[in-house]
């Protein structure tokens, strides 16, 4: 928002990035990047649907990262959008589970009841319509339709759409709950996948962890009146 002045907000944003690839990040044996969880001084080898909006992340942070890293910056995020990929492809009704594990043989798929789950969750969407934009790789858009096929197939009822009780089954068990984020974060971003780019453009708008856009405040916008005469 601050048109890339806040600086301490630049170094706090790269300094936990580097944190986050020290401690954090991992490649399966396939391949596969993801973001493991840290609990009780354990690394737990599972990564949330929640934190699939860190690809979009890594490509927002790619344009001014420090010491020439833009370019790994971008890999990154590919990486990430990649597996977050998976963990939908390798479902039956392809939505991506709450959470999906890396251990015992198994990758990018869940593996315990309570984590077999969708709840309409934006994440993943998010982070392609960051990877079109800043790609213009047609498989983003092509993984969006894929979404959006599933949903229409499977989650849409009478009243609107449901979450996925276990999207391993054959058969979608409804939760009969549309999520409020769904309208204001899910729809919206595969709204604007599909756009145009100059619709709500990067160099004037910022979304904010729930899909508000902001409107980035410019040099020019912060001169006072008296100053300008």
């Amino acid at each position: 928002m601050s048109d890339k002045t806040d600086e301490e907000g630049r170094k706090l944003y790269y300094d936990a990035v580097q944190a986050i690839e020290t401690s954090l990040i991992r490649k399966s044996s396939n391949g596969l990047t993801y973001i493991a969880e840290w609990k009780g001084g354990l690394l737990e080898h599972k990564m949330g649907h929640l934190t699939c909006f860190a690809g979009g992340m890594f490509a927002l942070g790619s344009d001014g990262a420090p010491n020439d890293r833009t370019g790994h910056q971008m890999e990154l995020a590919a990486e990430i959008a990649r597996t977050c990929h998976e963990s939908y492809a390798r479902t039956t009704l392809k939505l991506g589970p709450e959470a999906f594990r890396f251990d015992g043989g198994v990758e990018a798929i869940a593996t315990r009841q309570n984590e077999k789950y969708f709840i309409l969750r934006p994440e993943v969407i998010e982070t392609y319509m960051y990877m079109w934009r800043f790609t213009h790789d047609p498989k983003y858009r092509q993984w969006g339709w894929e979404a959006v096929q599933a949903l229409e197939q499977h989650c849409r009822v009478d009243g609107g759409y449901s979450g996925i009780r276990d999207v391993y089954a054959s058969h979608p068990n409804y939760d009969d709950v549309q999520q409020s984020f769904f309208l204001a974060e899910t729809l919206k971003y595969l709204y604007l996948l599909f756009s145009e780019d100059d619709h709500l453009p990067f160099e004037h708008w910022v979304f904010n962890t729930e899909a508000h856009p902001f409107p980035v405040i410019t040099r020019e916008n912060t001169v006072k009146p008296q100053q300008q005469l």
